[in-house]
């Protein structure tokens, strides 16, 4: 059984900085906890190289000039957690029922190993017990072909491949529906649907090259320390030579503060820092089209007293006229917003946006870098399209070293989208695929993530088949989806891991475990790759050579096409057994729908640092219907889609450096002093002594969504911190029990779990 006993929570200020020797001791302590083998630790070494295999945590792009060591604190956890060699066997299913797993902590629920048998839920003794790979596809055809397409959901977390990828969704297609809600419909969507309306492509236009060729950055709302952290190699050097960094972010986020590299021996020895940020700026949850408001205003004031006196204008005026629309009605609504609306909006100064006006106003090119501390609220299109807006007045996107350039997280979260993986017809070359498979695909849209969510607790969903993740677990309003849950007729749950998800059975259940993506997947043709996309558009091929968990493993490419073939009719233009047999097949097949973005795939798979997949934004050929970029007018100055009242506060959940998504490494987030406990609520101390509170106390917190349903998280520590007024800070995914379903982005339905509506109870 996995040790279930935490230390005592130990609360304490972390002074030192991102990287160093932090770091070292981070992987020092999880290595051996994960029983790494000495063949399996050499791996690292081929982390994120070329001829190795991609990170199966974030996304940041594999530079083909690589570091020794190519990967970072949080992707060495996240290969050691695959590559542990710790099991979770039919055994132990034998000696545990899912109802006494669910009272295991998600840590303890992962770190007891990896899977290793197909398994089936037997609901008369509440467990798992092992089947037959032949047994499980059989009945999961039996299960799906009776029901209406439309009742199915297909999800793909961010780490499936391309390949496997780009068959799901084909299959989803061929069985009649596109319920196809990923990784993405949780984070960036906001970003697929804000850029494709404001610059016709939905992903940023700038590379890795980039940070060679920029001037300023500006960043928001994203903790590069704890989700991206490889990306501190880049904004070290780009600080080495003289790169001015603004930051927007609540927190002070240590990896946006300062950094040691832990690969430079002289930094490590002298405890040599580099400052990172040289304008941080902490704006309120929600506060960003605010500032962003307030930086604009200063640069058309500026611009209209240069223009008046005859200077050289602020504005690009010369790109503002060639390549964009809706400039006139922007500027109307900049010079008409007050000041007094955007410093109380944006929780700043207008001194500190002044400041922040100068140095983008003096910059050349500007690189705008941002997370889901813009996409995860009700006005998440707008932040982008606002960040767009900045973007466009100086002409910063469609030049060397200029644009936006949105993080990622999950590893191959983008690529799924360029592969097929998404909901909306429009995104799919539908003509295409029918002509080369022959059948009649489904043009209505399909379910996302909200949409789901709402079918699972309404019923009108039937079946859920995940090919990875922790949707259960993920996903907003946990109470009422965990009662929902085991209405459904049919769970199929693809996994390398136990996780939450799982001790959630429908009327039928399979568990099937997979190979994981640094393990050797040898086929009829023999070993096989794949591939992935990262966050700048580059195609990474990616090798796994460490021995399998169990023999019992199957690919993700091989499920696939096992369940393909158990609920879909032979297709005399498809062979799933070929495909799975050699994935070079399957990049033939991806090259033949999208050859604009996969031409020569298969020749081009291993290419040092990817190859670029290109982008008409980032040629400033515009592919909106005016065929120009267009700037939006926010419809207000707030993000978070509520009212300011007494007792209301906005709460941001959080992720841990010593965590990935719902994946929980360990109870230690070192940057914010927090250690042996997730149930901690970030307040500050003002707002601690104005409630009546006191450090230590324990408090919980109730939803404030204004719907008349109890949500309610208990047992939170009140922990004072340097975070803005009327803000709240706690972890991911436990409080996403306090998030309503309906809480969610306009537009791309992203949950807004960045400023969630909630009141403190004692």
């Amino acid at each position: 059984m996995a040790d279930q006993k935490s230390n005592e929570p130990h609360i304490a200020p972390f002074g030192g900085p991102a990287g160093g020797w932090g770091s070292v001791r981070s992987l020092a302590e999880i290595l051996p906890r994960e029983r790494i083998s000495p063949e399996a630790l050499r791996e690292l070494a081929r982390q994120n190289k070329p001829d190795g295999f991609a990170c199966v945590s974030c996304a940041w792009a594999k530079p083909a000039d690589h570091h020794p060591a190519e990967f970072c604190e949080e992707g060495a956890k996240a290969t050691a957690w695959e590559l542990t060699t710790l099991r979770t066997t039919p055994a132990f299913f034998a000696e545990h029922t899912l109802t006494e797993l669910r009272g295991w902590r998600d840590y303890d629920l992962e770190q007891h190993g990896r899977l290793t048998h197909p398994l089936r839920y037997d609901p008369a003794t509440d467990q798992y017990v092992a089947c037959s790979w032949g047994e499980a596809f059989t009945e999961i055809g039996a299960r799906l072909r009776p029901l209406d397409p439309k009742s199915v959901v297909f999800y793909s977390s961010g780490r499936t491949s391309l390949e496997a990828s780009y068959m799901y969704a084909l299959m989803a297609r061929m069985y009649g529906n596109q319920n196809l809600p990923d990784s993405s419909n949780m984070c960036h969507e906001s970003t697929s649907v804000g850029l494709k309306a404001a610059i016709g492509v939905p992903v940023g236009t700038t590379q890795l090259k980039d940070f060679e060729l920029c001037d300023a950055i500006f960043f928001f709302g994203q903790n590069v320390g704890s989700n991206a952290p490889r990306m501190l190699h880049d904004l070290r050097t780009c600080r080495k030579r003289g790169v001015e960094i603004v930051t927007f972010n609540p927190l002070k986020e240590r990896g946006l503060e300062r950094f040691t590299d832990p690969q430079n021996p002289l930094e490590m020895a002298t405890l040599k820092e580099t400052a990172i940020s040289t304008q941080y700026h902490q704006v309120r949850a929600g506060g960003d089209i605010a500032a962003m408001m307030g930086i604009a205003k200063f640069l058309v004031e500026w611009n209209d007293a240069a223009v008046a006196n005859g200077e050289t204008p602020v504005l690009d005026l010369d790109f503002i006229k060639a390549h964009t629309s809706g400039f006139g009605a922007f500027v109307h609504a900049v010079r008409a917003a007050a000041w007094d609306d955007i410093e109380r909006e944006s929780g700043l100064a207008r001194s500190e946006l002044e400041a922040s006006a100068r140095i983008y106003a003096k910059a050349k090119a500007v690189l705008a870098i941002y997370g889901m501390g813009l996409t995860q609220h009700v006005k998440g299109v707008e932040n982008v399209r606002m960040l767009v807006n900045l973007l466009l007045l100086r002409g910063n996107i469609g030049k060397p070293g200029a644009g936006p350039t949105p993080v990622r997280g999950h590893s191959n979260v983008q690529g799924q989208r360029t592969v097929g993986i998404t909901e909306k017809t429009e995104l799919v070359p539908v003509d295409r695929i029918e002509e080369q498979y022959g059948f009649t695909a489904p043009r209505e849209k399909g379910l996302d993530t909200v949409e789901t969510c709402r079918g699972v607790i309404d019923g009108s969903v039937k079946a859920f088949i995940g090919l990875g993740g922790n949707f259960l677990r993920a996903v907003p309003e946990t109470a009422a989806m965990e009662e929902a849950w085991p209405r459904l007729d049919l769970s199929v749950q693809i996994a390398t891991k136990l996780n939450r998800n799982h001790l959630f059975p429908g009327k039928v259940s399979y568990l099937l475990p997979c190979l994981g993506r640094i393990e050797e997947d040898v086929q009829a043709s023999g070993p096989q790759a794949v591939s992935v996309e990262d966050s700048t558009s580059c195609i990474h091929g990616s090798r796994g050579k460490a021995p399998p968990a169990s023999k019992h493993l199957l690919s993700e490419p091989a499920i696939v096409a096992g369940i393909a073939k158990a609920i879909l009719p032979k297709n005399p233009r498809l062979d799933w057994d070929a495909w799975v047999a050699d994935y070079a097949v399957i990049r033939d097949a991806i090259e033949q729908t999208y050859p604009e973005v996969f031409k020569d795939f298969n020749a081009r798979l291993f290419t040092p640092g990817g190859f670029w997949k290109g982008n008409k934004a980032a040629e400033r050929i515009w592919l909106t219907p005016s065929k120009k970029a267009e700037f939006l007018v926010p419809s207000g100055l707030s993000a978070t889609g509520f009212a300011d009242a007494g007792g209301r506060y906005r709460l941001m959940t959080l992720r841990s450096n010593d965590q990935f998504n719902t994946t929980i490494y360990g109870y230690h987030d070192r940057f914010r002093g927090v250690k042996g406990t997730r149930d901690v609520l970030f307040m500050h101390a003002a707002d601690i002594a104005d409630a009546g509170l006191r450090e230590g106390q324990i408090v919980a917190l109730e939803s404030d969504a204004g719907d008349g349903k109890r949500r309610r998280r208990e047992g939170l520590i009140v922990m004072p911190y340097d975070i803005p007024r009327g803000c709240l800070g706690a972890y991911y995914p436990e409080c996403n029990v306090l998030m309503p379903v309906e809480h969610h982005a306009e537009q791309s339905h992203v949950p807004a779990a960045k400023s969630v509506p909630v009141r403190i109870a004692v």
